[in-house]
């Protein structure tokens, strides 16, 4: 664990510990090494295509004469004359390395990467004794923080965390320059001084987070057994699926589950309901839940119902994509998550952020679409629905009462609202 400043060398420094590993005379083995970037696109940019401040290709770390042909432009792979091969990877494309083999891995820039791509390459380093190395610059307190804070208290691994004091690479003067040209200081902090407590650029989310952080809202949130659960889901097509599960407990506002997966249909969803050890009282899908699919006709809320997943309300589309993270902006004020149930949501929600424009060097008005866009999205779902303010029905008073085989008592009840409720006493 690398957690290094900006401008520190992270990526010159690991590449060339990870040229050396590949061959046994420096103590390492002939195998498949990947190099994995939060793109395919950063990885061309950044290292197979980068130039460091000296000019220097960063591919000429390879030593010419130990490079078995010429390197493979189309898979970025270099293959050297004693069998091993090197190979830069996305992260966004994790399906062209699953199923291989990997004996080491470096997941540059992590804190901006999709965690999955750790989760799926951990069992096989695992299991054949490889070994991997994470370099990034903080950016907040997402998934990289987590890591991080593992690393530093494991015996098992090597953490080490370095500033500009630390390196000399910059000077006070030089961050000073940063300081009156504009560079706000909550960044200085994050990129000179590997600062948690920043923000990632154009993250959406991030200040309604750290207020949730402060104020004790993320941690631990305890299921309610007689209270019903509302669902909140977002639906991908070959794509990721993601749901939220929530409580309203009195008056707060409660997240204590979320699961996301890839690959899977609506009948693993509805197992995975089933199974879990909640009753619910509705389930909210997005506006493309009510869409026909080409060939059987049926939408996915007619699968879903037909599986058992009920009773469900289609939130409509919307016009304004920024309105609707207003409304996520609205219901993080007041919201509470828990921390361990629901910290791929919330890794989800730190790393949502708008597109950058290159070339007129700016942020543009929508969302960047990427692996935490299915969190986001399906978060997106409970704030637009109506769940803080629907009534929870008889029937579904009777549903809890039911699964927990106690005495029905049930009763009329005004509550603050003037909703017409029925309660179970």
């Amino acid at each position: 664990m690398l957690v290094w400043h900006r401008r520190a060398g992270k990526d010159k420094t690991v590449l060339n510990f990870m040229i050396s590993r590949m061959f046994p005379e420096n103590g390492g083995q002939v195998g498949t090494y990947y190099y994995l970037f939060p793109t395919y696109a950063q990885g061309k940019k950044i290292l197979w295509d980068g130039i460091d401040r000296s000019g220097f290709k960063f591919l000429d770390h390879f030593p010419k004469e130990l490079i078995a042909g010429k390197p493979n432009e189309t898979e970025m792979q270099v293959v050297l004359i004693n069998g091993s091969v090197f190979q830069i990877v996305g992260t966004d494309k994790m399906d062209s390395i699953v199923g291989t083999n990997p004996i080491g891995c470096v997941f540059s820039e992590y804190a901006l990467q999709n965690p999955r791509g750790w989760d799926l390459i951990r069992p096989i380093l695992r299991e054949n004794g490889g070994w991997a190395v994470f370099p990034y610059t903080p950016r907040g307190k997402n998934h990289g923080k987590v890591l991080y804070d593992m690393a530093r208290d494991n015996p098992d691994w090597f953490c080490e965390l370095r500033t500009v004091r630390d390196t000399g690479v910059l000077t006070d003067d030089d961050i000073d320059a940063d300081r009156r040209e504009g560079m706000n200081e909550e960044l200085i902090q994050q990129e000179y001084y590997c600062s948690f407590e920043g923000y990632q650029e154009g993250s959406y989310y991030a200040k309604q987070l750290r207020d949730a952080y402060s104020s004790g809202r993320i941690g631990q949130v305890p299921y309610e057994p007689t209270t019903p659960v509302f669902t909140f889901w977002d639906l991908g097509i070959g794509d990721a699926m993601a749901v939220w599960f929530a409580q309203r407990v009195g008056q707060s506002l409660r997240f204590i589950d979320y699961y996301e997966t890839t690959g899977e249909g609506m009948g693993y969803f509805a197992k995975l309901l089933k199974d879990k050890p909640y009753t619910y009282a509705r389930h909210y899908m997005p506006h493309d839940a009510g869409y026909k699919e080409i060939g059987s006709g049926i939408s996915r809320r007619e699968t879903a119902e037909r599986l058992g997943i009920k009773p469900i309300d289609v939130v409509p589309r919307t016009r304004d994509i920024l309105e609707d993270i207003e409304n996520c902006r609205r219901l993080l004020t007041k919201c509470w998550i828990d921390q361990s149930k629901c910290q791929q949501g919330i890794n989800a929600l730190e790393s949502y952020r708008k597109e950058w424009d290159d070339e007129r060097r700016e942020f543009k008005a929508k969302p960047y679409h990427d692996w935490s866009s299915h969190g986001a999205d399906a978060f997106r779902t409970a704030a637009c629905s109506d769940f803080e303010s629907v009534p929870v029905g008889y029937g579904d008073t009777l549903r809890v009462a039911a699964a927990f085989d106690v005495r029905q008592e049930v009763k009329d009840m005004r509550i603050d609202n003037n909703w017409d409720v029925r309660f179970l006493r």
